[in-house]
């Protein structure tokens, strides 16, 4: 015998839930509600309620097995427990309904586009399987040959490796400019060739067929002696190569995640009025929901019906109980996530009281996950689960929860500090640089041990390569 301890399906699909930011829940719930009839949005406006909730209030039949008391099930309330609790609505707050848009997927997007070019039907086929081999960044990562074997062996069809590539040209024709390249260079090519042939133009052709891995680099010194260019030449070939899209499939996606991955929906909105600070949930776009009143009724109406009480009344009864139990699971589940959130988030916000009060990550305090955890009695796994993919929104602006999590640093008078003090440090010195010769790693290490924090040159490079600032090779302009 062995004794094992599981988590039942509920807890799994009730932590699901604390992961998920306001969006998903959003979609979380109308998934629910379409696939449980047993649970409902309550309408903003229900004229009959007030006899209904007469009736529901009626007294049950006593000392029946199959009695099933439904009070728990119906909440009378115009706003629902899990809105109550949370207090998720803030001072000057409105509901606002999100669209959400199906779009058109990238892929569908060129085939459009290939319906409108005057080509054989064996180009048309030849570029409908090209564009089914795009990445979602518009590159072509397979060459001709193997496309053409492929669809020898799979389909039993025969064309030429030249047949494939005027079939690639063809796609490379489409919008957006840079579609159907074998890797960088060859996009930015490709983009070029649609731009009006000006010197600048025909300068930036020249460096990217014959210098890329210099331009790369950045080594143009390099490139203005291989040339012979200016300065000024030099400042023009980077402006135009700068201006081009690097991936220009990007902004096509039919997924609604990939659509939105730079549309931020605080989780959670901390307000300031006059030193006193104010956590809300971001949740009035949630539908209110309840137990179906059509379910509920039925089943009070077989309660207090002894007779006629047939095989398929019971088993349909027994449906409704199921539905209802698992609806009522989930109005709970979503109130516990709610208070959950709230409690983590009011900690945090004690936590770094100095920051939302300033603004300035220089008044962060070092803080773990386990700090929180000891502050609210949770595990350090329902902390992360919280923190992740959450934002809040300040006066200072939106941040990622994981922003206010750091370790600490200790200065050359033994004071802790938060990481993220010195990373906006390092930001500081690297934006006022001088372009033409920026700080290395080992003029950083100098410049913070003149400010009193002791930091290692490899130190640098981690908070430099966490905050997507490039080395001091790739910082060099002209």
């Amino acid at each position: 015998m062995r004794q094992t301890q599981r988590l039942s399906t509920s807890q799994i699909q009730a932590i699901k839930l604390l992961e998920y930011p306001t969006l998903e829940l959003e979609e979380r719930i109308a998934q629910e509600v379409q696939d449980n009839p047993a649970l409902e949005e309550a309408p903003e406006e229900d004229e009959h309620r007030d006899e209904e909730e007469d009736a529901y209030q009626e007294d049950q039949d006593g000392g029946n097995d199959e009695q099933f008391d439904i009070d728990p099930y119906i909440n009378d309330d115009e706003t629902p427990d899990y809105q109550m609790r949370a207090n998720n609505s803030s001072r000057d707050e409105q509901r606002v309904e999100i669209p959400f848009s199906a779009g058109v997927t990238f892929q569908e997007n060129l085939l459009e586009q290939l319906g409108l070019q005057q080509i054989t039907p064996t180009e048309r086929h030849l570029a409908e399987v090209v564009i089914g081999n795009l990445d979602s960044d518009g590159y072509l990562r397979r060459d001709a040959e193997n496309m053409v074997d492929d669809l020898a062996f799979r389909q039993g069809e025969t064309f030429t490796d030249e047949d494939m590539r005027r079939a690639i040209k063809i796609v490379q024709t489409l919008d957006p400019a840079g579609i159907g390249a074998t890797d960088l260079r060859e996009c930015l090519l490709l983009q070029l060739e649609r731009r009006q042939p000006t010197p600048a133009i025909q300068n930036a052709q020249k460096v990217l067929q014959r210098a890329f891995d210099d331009f790369s680099h950045r080594r143009f010194e390099r490139i203005k002696d291989r040339f012979g260019f200016t300065d000024e030449d030099m400042r023009e070939v980077i402006e135009e190569i700068t201006r081009l899209n690097p991936k220009p499939g990007s902004s096509w996606s039919g997924n609604i995640y990939e659509r939105n991955q730079t549309t931020i929906v605080p989780d959670f909105i901390v307000e300031n009025d006059n030193g006193n600070l104010y956590v809300s949930l971001n949740n009035s776009n949630l539908p209110e929901l309840r137990v179906n009143r059509e379910y509920a009724q039925m089943v009070k109406e077989y309660n207090g019906n002894k007779q006629n009480r047939t095989r398929q009344m019971r088993e349909a009864i027994t449906f409704m109980r199921e539905r209802m139990e698992k609806a009522q699971w989930f109005i709970d589940a979503i109130r516990q996530r709610n208070n959950t959130l709230m409690y983590v988030m009011n900690v945090i916000v004690d936590f770094q009281h100095d920051f939302f009060i300033e603004g300035d990550d220089a008044f962060l305090r070092p803080m773990v996950l386990q700090d929180i955890a000891d502050r609210t009695g949770f595990d350090t796994s329902t902390i992360s689960r919280v923190s992740n993919s959450k934002y809040v929104q300040t006066d200072f602006g939106v941040f990622p929860l994981k922003h206010f999590f750091s370790e600490s640093f200790t200065d050359a008078e033994g004071n802790e500090i938060s990481n993220k003090a010195i990373q906006s440090i390092l930001s500081e010195h690297i934006a006022a640089e001088d372009k033409r010769h920026p700080l290395t790693d080992d003029q950083l290490v100098v410049l913070l041990k003149q400010q009193g924090y002791n930091v290692a040159r490899r130190t640098i490079a981690k908070y430099r390569e966490q905050m997507g600032i490039a080395s001091s090779r790739l910082r060099r302009e002209i």
